[in-house]
């Protein structure tokens, strides 16, 4: 039987404001295998965007545990943690965080580099997966010059380049007007078959859920 990639078990997570515990997941369990697509659901304000970084490994959970590969990431230390998350999870978000004064090429490289590939190696790798998402003729445009869909195209090419197994997208499309959040749904579901990615995706979008081979709705802290 083939092992979960990711497993998240009785996940809980609570903030404090002013004075009051808000609790906003109340006991998630998920396990996710290789090459599967999952959308979860829900308002905003449901806890989405704070599972997805849970599972990321960017924001520790109050109580449970998120295991990758068998092992238990939150028990780690912060320097194998952080290789974890340099190369095995890519992570793409509805505001692209792209960095303006670079360009495309430029925005794609920097996974590689602050993993320890020369200059010249990280530009071949992201001139490589930005032809892969159909960005070859505009390695050279900086942010400013890209439409909303290139730019996007650009953050998922940054994600792809150290060639993760687990790519978490929030709200990918929500930016997006509707053809060209088509495209990019297109673009994450044939890079998901292709290279056996797992997909997560959060979105109040339930049309792009659907596209998913599963679905999940977060209601009250809980699927």
């Amino acid at each position: 039987m083939e092992k979960p990639m990711l497993r998240i078990e009785n996940i809980y997570k609570s903030f404090e404001n002013s004075g009051q515990t808000i609790q906003v997941l109340k006991g998630i369990n998920l396990h996710v295998l290789p090459g599967e697509s999952y959308g979860i659901i829900g308002p905003s304000g449901s806890g989405k965007s704070t599972l997805l970084n849970i599972m990321g490994t960017l924001e520790p959970p109050s109580e449970g545990n998120v295991y990758f590969k068998d092992l238990d990431v939150y028990q780690m230390d912060e320097m194998d943690l952080s290789k974890i998350r340099n190369r095995e999870i890519g992570f793409v978000f509805q505001l692209h965080h792209l960095l303006p004064e670079f360009n495309a090429e430029e925005n794609t490289m920097i996974p590689a580099l602050i993993s320890g590939y020369s200059k010249a190696k990280s530009a071949e790798m992201a001139s490589t997966i930005l032809s892969q998402v159909g960005l070859e003729n505009r390695l050279k445009h900086r942010v400013g010059e890209l439409s909303g869909g290139e730019q996007q195209r650009v953050a998922i090419a940054r994600a792809l380049i150290m060639g993760p197994k687990l790519l978490l997208a929030d709200e990918p499309t929500g930016n997006l007007d509707k053809a060209t959040g088509d495209e990019i749904t297109k673009l994450l579901l044939s890079l998901n078959k292709s290279r056996g990615l797992a997909l997560i995706i959060a979105t109040h979008n339930l049309e792009l859920a659907h596209k998913m081979s599963k679905q999940l709705q977060l209601v009250d802290g809980r699927f």
